[in-house]
């Protein structure tokens, strides 16, 4: 089963890189809409670079067969903070990805996908968590 470890591995690394690439860019139009849906100016950019960094950080974790489990834990905590901020007044499950665009589901659902897959590699990385895993021993 070591296979599927590096399968569900890889996965979550080229997604965490790539989303976590993108919060590089411009201004993000999900991260504008929780800084004025809160009232709150720290969300864009400060909040949206840190996001990234942490993304990237884990993302990096993720090909490395002895850190997995750490970027893994990283991992389960970034996405969870998305699915909380889905179910804040503050952005909502139904988001627009850019301005004029209908509201979907997309985005909320992309986030309890990822939620899933980082909870799958945390539990099959589970030996290599700092202080909890085997390596703790």
């Amino acid at each position: 089963m070591p296979w599927l470890t590096h399968v569900f591995s890889i996965a979550l690394a080229g997604a965490l890189l790539f989303l976590g690439s993108q919060k590089f860019g411009a201004d993000n139009y999900i991260f504008q809409n929780i800084a004025q849906n809160s009232g709150i100016a720290f969300f864009e950019p400060t909040f949206r670079i840190f996001t990234g960094v942490l993304e990237v950080l884990a993302g990096l974790m993720m090909l490395l067969p002895r850190t997995r489990g750490a970027g893994a834990a990283l991992a389960s905590a970034i996405v969870s903070g998305a699915v909380v901020f889905h179910l804040s007044p503050w952005l909502g499950t139904r988001v627009a990805m850019s301005a004029g665009e209908e509201p979907s589901y997309s985005l909320f659902t992309m986030a309890l996908i990822f939620l899933v897959l980082a909870l799958v590699n945390l539990y099959l990385n589970r030996n290599t968590v700092p202080l909890v895993g085997r390596q703790a021993e």
